[in-house]
């Protein structure tokens, strides 16, 4: 992450149309396995998507539950929680002059350089 880029930390529904879908293509198997933990400026404990663009870096507040449940009520993902083809080579083409588009996030194991072990605020309930 850029030093000098803002930092903005904000809920997904809130975020504009052209971000999400961003941030679907560039997560197309979902976002819980993604999620990074931070203490806010309050000093709790926060779970959030990293994203970031050639201008800011972007931390989607959510939980692992609420991470879930956005992409079971997504139509651009299929019954799997992957998403849909049609919709990745849509955004794909939509957004393929932005340089940090070039790579998806599929691996698990791509956040976890810099930062804390997610949250896993639905431990008891699986049973999905």
């Amino acid at each position: 992450m850029d030093a000098n880029k803002p930092r903005v930390i904000q809920d997904f529904e809130k975020l504009g149309k052209d971000i999400q879908e961003q941030i679907k293509l560039s997560y197309p198997n979902g976002f819980s396995q993604h999620l990074i933990q931070f203490t806010n400026k309050e000093g709790k404990w926060v779970s959030a998507l990293p994203f970031e663009t050639d201008e800011k870096y972007y931390l989607v507040r959510m939980t692992s539950q609420e991470a879930k449940d956005i992409i079971f009520a997504d139509d651009d993902y299929d019954d799997e929680g992957i998403l849909k083809e049609s919709v990745k080579e849509e955004f794909a083409d939509k957004y393929a002059e932005l340089d940090y588009m070039n790579e998806t996030i599929e691996e698990e194991d791509d956040f976890k350089d810099d930062y804390d072990e997610p949250i896993d605020d639905d431990e008891d309930s699986d049973d999905e």
